[in-house]
């Protein structure tokens, strides 16, 4: 790869992503959004009348969808085109508009779902049982769903006009950190008398360092300025727990819990499963850490050294063309049909390849026209490249599939759900390198990199998720969150997750207060439900074959139609049960001792 970043022009049109498919040019753009100027205006005439008859309804339904599947359309290519170039005035312009265009469209068709509940319950059980909303059936019982915690207009909208506020915590914690804060300086080892500077972006970085007397000066520094503003995080954040039980109980929920899982209708005895069903595993966590001990040849380990890496002077790199070729091996167990349309998705120019000056950085997928998604990823030639370019095409073929089976009401699907075809796509990655990796600190490598997904996005965002059920039942039940309760409380949960092998450092007390995630509540469970179903559907794929590989794509095709649990047990994961997690934890019990044998060779 160049050393120094290449201007969009100069790079090979063949690594570009190509958006042809849904805008010849931009001017072709402009024309079409001229044509939006008086999208919002069509729904004027709307507000009262969706009481008067089923086909009134399936009028507003059809006209809304639309609408919103043009101006979506408009938004994705114009956020494309500004992400390839962050530089560039008229794409900004372009983006800039198009949101506008949208938050228009987004306050015109508010009324909706106010004006639906507040009709008789006559009316809508016959427009539940009418033929010409059957297309919408699954979008009507899920509003209606919602009825009985859905208050009165005026209420809506006094709470509405309080959201900018009771949302503003988390952008507080975020600019106290990411603009405030400073840290001290982490002497350099390697160079006496010099040091490296300490920031908020590049801390994770330094707990990776090989160098320990590196990972701990950072370690140190970074949460002696956390401890300097304890009280004030814990102001921040018991405020947001506080705001969360307000409105669960205004909404008439039973915790704070379950009003934040109702929107997906997901009920809180899964999010309880998964907790519970993670204290099963805690001695397989344990072996790992353990694992990690002997393998960094410590005779104590602390917290620093839990991101360290465990096997040195593996540097392999790649090429885009074995990248695409070893994404191809990696998803062929998924059937030709599928392997098929990845192969279109490479030769069509699915992917913009490589960095260039100003294209924005990490990856993502978007689907913007119905058969044409797109990624966006900056390949360097590492395996965690060539390991996005998998994840972000999982997304584009979830996307893909749902587009080509699903109506507009229905071609999206929730986050719940969103991260299952990626992490598949990886997990078929590391199976596939594995069956064929011969070396043994490269295997040593891969299976390290498997065992830290489960490390990161089970473990890790479980026992999140168990810190944040733990300070809202406290509020919900009327207690306070004091200092010294956030800090124990976490301290505990360190102790619990990571086992007796772990030295508990004082400063990891305070880890806590630079989680993001915990400003959108009861959030990153999702993750660890996620990945488990991952785990689930790939081991099956492998093992099983043909049928779980049509459940898998059916599952994939199914987007916003049913219910997310629906979706999962459709595709062979019921999460209403712990086997799913049950299941991941096995296949962890695997990897680990595959890596134990490996290390006592």
């Amino acid at each position: 790869m160049a050393e120094t970043l290449k201007e969009r022009k100069d790079i090979n049109p063949q690594d570009l992503w190509d958006l042809t498919p849904i805008f010849e040019s931009d001017e072709a753009w402009e024309k079409a959004f001229a044509e939006t100027d008086k999208i919002a205006d069509q729904f004027a005439a709307y507000p009262g009348t969706l009481g008067q008859s089923a086909e009134r309804l399936r009028e507003f339904y059809d006209l809304m969808y639309g609408a919103f599947e043009t101006l979506e359309k408009l938004h994705g290519y114009a956020f494309q085109r500004k992400s390839e170039d962050n530089r560039q005035d008229a794409a900004q312009s372009m983006y800039s508009r198009a949101y506008s265009r949208y938050v228009q469209l987004m306050s015109a068709v508010s009324f909706l779902d106010p004006e639906i509940l507040a009709l008789p319950e006559e009316t809508l059980q016959s427009y539940l049982k009418a033929d010409c909303l059957a297309p919408y059936r699954h979008v009507l019982e899920n509003t209606i769903r919602m009825k009985a915690h859905t208050l009165t207009a005026p209420e809506e909208a006094i709470l509405a006009s309080l959201a900018e506020v009771t949302g503003s915590f988390g952008d507080t914690m975020e600019m106290l950190t990411d603009a405030d804060f400073t840290f001290d300086a982490v002497p350099d080892p390697e160079k006496p008398g010099e040091t490296i500077e300490l920031t908020e972006s590049n801390y994770i970085l330094l707990q990776r360092n090989q160098n320990r007397a590196i990972r701990e000066g950072a370690f140190r520094n970074y949460y002696k300025t956390y401890k300097g503003h304890n009280n004030t995080f814990t102001a921040l954040y018991s405020t947001q727990v506080k705001s969360d039980s307000i409105e669960a109980r205004l909404r008439h929920f039973p915790s704070s819990v379950a009003g934040s899982l109702a929107s997906n209708n997901i009920p809180v005895s899964v999010y309880d499963s998964l907790v519970e069903t993670i204290h099963e595993a805690m001695p397989l966590m344990y072996r790992y850490v353990a694992l990690r001990k002997k393998m960094l040849g410590l005779s104590e380990l602390h917290y620093y050294d839990v991101y360290a890496p465990l096997v040195k002077d593996v540097n392999r790199t790649y090429t885009y063309e074995e990248a695409k070729q070893m994404l191809l091996e990696a998803v062929a167990p998924l059937g030709e049909d599928y392997v098929n349309v990845v192969k279109k998705g490479l030769a069509d120019r699915w992917v913009d390849v490589y960095p260039n000056v100003g294209k924005s950085g990490g990856a993502y997928s978007i689907g913007t026209k119905k058969d044409h998604p797109n990624i966006l990823m900056n390949f360097n030639g590492t395996l965690d490249d060539v390991s996005t370019l998998c994840h972000e095409m999982g997304h584009s073929m979830h996307t893909y599939l749902t587009h080509q089976k699903q109506p507009v009401q229905y071609d999206d699907y929730a986050l719940f759900i969103a991260e299952v075809a990626s992490t598949v796509n990886e997990n078929l990655l590391i199976e596939s390198l594995l069956k064929k990796e011969t070396d043994k600190n490269m295997k040593l490598f891969l299976l390290n990199e498997y065992m830290e997904g489960f490390k990161g996005t089970i473990f890790r965002q479980t026992m999140f998720a168990e810190f944040e059920r733990i300070c809202h039942d406290k509020i919900d039940a009327g207690d306070a969150l004091s200092s010294t309760t956030l800090n124990e409380t976490y301290k505990d949960l360190i102790k619990l997750y990571f086992g007796p092998e772990l030295v508990i450092d004082d400063e990891v007390a305070y880890e806590w207060s630079r989680i993001p995630h915990f400003y959108r509540s009861f959030y990153v469970y999702q993750y660890a439900t996620g990945y488990s179903s991952a785990v689930a559907l790939s081991e099956a794929i492998l093992n099983e074959g043909a049928p779980a590989v049509k459940r898998y794509l059916e599952f994939l095709s199914l987007g916003n139609s049913v219910y997310c649990l629906d979706a999962l047990k459709h595709g062979g994961v019921d999460l209403s049960t712990p086997e799913p997690v049950r299941m991941a934890m096995k296949k962890f019990e695997k990897i680990l001792d595959m890596a134990e044998a490996l290390v006592n060779e």
